[in-house]
């Protein structure tokens, strides 16, 4: 049996020859090679076929949430570890609503990146316990951070979100961003999703607790 061919998309060499180092004495595994981001790692995939990519959440340019609805769009078959320090519910959402199949968070240790891995290419789902606490904890847990910082939309969903905020219509806001009425009603249900909120509510408070409105 051929072993599972692995690319890493993370910005820093370190993080890189860590998971190498780890995997080198698993038998199964081969950690292919490193993109440093989004971009380049959609280019290495056209000419370097892999099984599995591990894919760090705060790539630079474009992040890893729009490189996984990239990659899953272009390369369906190519199955995806979310790989980050990043535990907020927007993040490992987002990586999950996106494609990603699981997600690990890199102060875990070898043994459960491993095994990580092993349910991924399983065809089984995949979150590290603090991956699993964030998202049992929902919308509660984000709310206590009003500090305005990214954290895991894209730039057109935080466009419409503040838009919400400030008491918009769907109309006002398509013709403001040049898209359908119908577009904006796809991304509030994506953003409610994301967000574990169950109305537009919800949705205003997430936007003014960051100051966005």
């Amino acid at each position: 049996m051929s072993a599972v061919r692995i690319i890493i998309a993370d910005p820093l060499e370190l993080v890189a020859e860590g998971v190498r180092s780890w995997l080198r004495d698993v038998p199964g595994y081969k950690l292919m090679d490193q993109a440093r981001t989004g971009s380049e790692l959609l280019e290495l995939l056209n000419s370097h076929p892999c099984d599995l990519v591990l894919l760090e959440v705060a790539l630079p340019g474009m992040d890893g949430i729009d490189t996984m609805r990239a990659l899953h769009s272009s390369h369906p078959t190519v199955r995806v570890l979310a790989f980050s320090a990043l535990t907020d519910i927007e993040y490992v959402n987002s990586m999950l609503i996106e494609g990603a199949w699981g997600y690990y968070v890199k102060s875990g240790t070898k043994e459960e990146l491993v095994a990580a891995i092993r349910e991924v290419m399983r065809g089984r789902n995949y979150l590290s316990p603090e991956a699993q606490r964030s998202v049992d904890q929902g919308y509660a847990y984000t709310a206590k951070r009003p500090d305005g910082e990214y954290i895991g939309l894209t730039l057109r969903e935080r466009e419409i979100i503040r838009m919400i905020a400030l008491e918009r219509t769907n109309s006002e806001i398509g013709t403001a961003l040049n898209i359908s009425e119908a577009t904006v009603k796809s991304h509030r249900k994506r953003l409610m999703t994301k967000l574990n909120v169950r109305s537009i509510a919800g949705l205003v408070k997430y936007a003014v607790d960051r100051r966005w409105a």
